[in-house]
């Protein structure tokens, strides 16, 4: 049988980067083994939860190319994929635990119990507290008539439950330090442990790949699938993201959210690949193509422990993917960062692949890309006050001038034609770049640093390289230094 994995996000606010990397390492994982990934919405929450989180993580996946065979949108045979339109199922296997004498039904009120939790504390401090089982022993001929009740799970008083964990390795934990959870509400909504155990065995999922913070859920869970009468899945815990000062990256985080690295201008594969690594390894390797990491990707290589995030290296990744993108495929990208900016491009114009293609080693991200292409479109290009300052001077303004009638002159308007008749021009006059070069950069720029002059050039084209420096040498005449 091949693999099912999931990733069943609650939508309570944007994706972050922690369940991004849990949805990846599934996908990967789905797609190495001709498995089916299966995309589900953990709605129980209903302060919480909202369709705009629930749209948010759709974009998010679909923005990273994390495409899921089974879910919403995509349908499938183990519908419906929302929790909150399965609860009748849930009522009915919460019952059938009862039946079975996995469960009970719990009438304790939430005044008794935090009468309890009270005198408890008072005794034994605020931690250890237990529910203490005052239900669990009794059945239909002590339930009251017309009162609220919880489902609770009867958690064995002796022993241990265990597993194999992909990444972890063996991992038992005592009865003794476990309760008798409650697994579904009076209201019929089931709690986090119940909800995921019967929505992951209706859907056949046969590996459970999540977050090492879902450890403490993982012996309960398996109590449930022994008394459901099924064969738990695999489990795999993956290391807890840490930011930079080796602490638990949190929502909070500015660097937490997919949509921040998409805002910032950083490309689908560039994420896919830092994440991949950060908690992952395969030998040195760092950089790795989407078809490398699904061929290279298995749990054994997984970490143990927390995954520092590295905002210089991850940069170092996104700028080695969005210098891989072709030109056509980079200017297309950088056009909606453009016209954040103000700047409407034809995505049309002869000039947009060729300026992409100056900037490309220079630029990490579609941001900067923007930016640095910014002067080639404008009519008039944005001036640098510092730059202004010191190159449009009086003094620059001859042999720019002189440098201009030059250009004027020339038919040819190619890179290799403009730098060899420069080099010409400049031995014939004994003109140094000092003497001109910067001005020239800043007239046609209204910036000290681009890239090679001769690459500006033809990119803008001789008309307007001639009426950008005809602009340059005015500014510089009116100074009076």
């Amino acid at each position: 049988m091949k693999p099912r994995l999931r990733f069943a996000p609650s939508p309570t606010g944007y994706l972050h980067i922690g369940g991004a990397r849990s949805a990846l390492y599934n996908w990967l994982w789905a797609r190495k083994t001709g498995g089916t990934f299966v995309l589900r919405i953990e709605d129980t929450d209903r302060k919480r939860s909202t369709e705009e989180s629930v749209q948010a993580i759709f974009d998010a996946l679909t923005w990273l190319g994390l495409d899921w065979d089974e879910g919403p949108g995509k349908g499938g045979d183990h519908g419906p994929y929302f929790q909150t339109e399965r609860l009748e199922l849930y009522r009915r296997h919460a019952d059938a635990l009862v039946e079975s004498g996995h469960a009970y039904r719990c009438y304790a009120t939430k005044e008794q119990l935090a009468e309890a939790r009270e005198a408890f504390q008072k005794e034994h401090g605020r931690q250890g507290f237990k529910y203490p089982g005052w239900w669990r022993d009794k059945g239909p001929s002590d339930w009251p008539d017309d009162q609220p009740f919880v489902y609770r799970i009867k958690v064995p008083k002796e022993g241990a439950t265990g597993w194999d964990d992909l990444v972890k390795g063996r991992i038992e934990i005592g009865h003794s330090e476990m309760q008798d959870e409650v697994l579904l509400r009076s209201d019929g909504v089931p709690l986090y442990n119940f909800g995921c155990v019967v929505d992951d065995l209706e859907m056949g999922i046969t590996l459970v790949a999540r977050g090492d913070d879902h450890m403490i859920n993982t012996p309960v869970q398996i109590l449930l699938y022994q008394a459901l009468g099924a064969e738990p899945p695999q489990f795999a815990h993956m290391p807890m993201i840490l930011d930079e000062r080796g602490k638990k990256m949190s929502k909070r985080d500015d660097a937490g959210s997919v949509e921040v690295y998409e805002e910032r201008g950083f490309v689908p594969d560039g994420v896919v690949n830092y994440l991949a690594r950060l908690g992952w390894s395969h030998g040195d390797q760092e950089l790795f193509t989407r078809e490398e990491l699904i061929e290279a990707f298995d749990w054994a290589s997984v970490g143990k422990e927390g995954a520092r995030y590295d905002e210089k290296k991850f940069l170092s990744v996104q700028a080695h993917h969005l210098r891989e993108i072709p030109g056509p495929a980079l200017a297309k990208a950088a056009l909606p960062f453009a016209k954040k900016n103000g700047l409407e491009i034809d995505p049309d114009d002869p000039r947009l692949v060729p300026a992409v293609e100056t900037v490309r080693q220079r630029a990490e991200t579609l941001v900067e890309v923007a930016l640095m292409i910014d002067y080639y479109f404008r009519e008039t290009p944005t001036p640098d006050e510092k730059a202004t300052k010191k190159f449009l001077k009086a003094k620059f303004a001859e042999p720019v001038r002189k440098y201009r009638a030059l250009l004027a002159a020339q038919d040819a308007f190619d890179r290799e034609s403009l730098e060899a008749v420069t080099k010409a021009w400049m031995e014939k006059n004994d003109i140094g770049f000092k003497d001109y070069a910067q001005a020239v950069r800043v007239s046609l720029s209204g910036r000290s640093a681009t890239p090679g002059l001769f690459e500006v050039m033809e990119v803008l084209g001789k008309e307007r390289c001639l009426a950008r420096l005809d602009a340059g040498v005015a500014a510089m005449e009116a100074r009076a230094d």
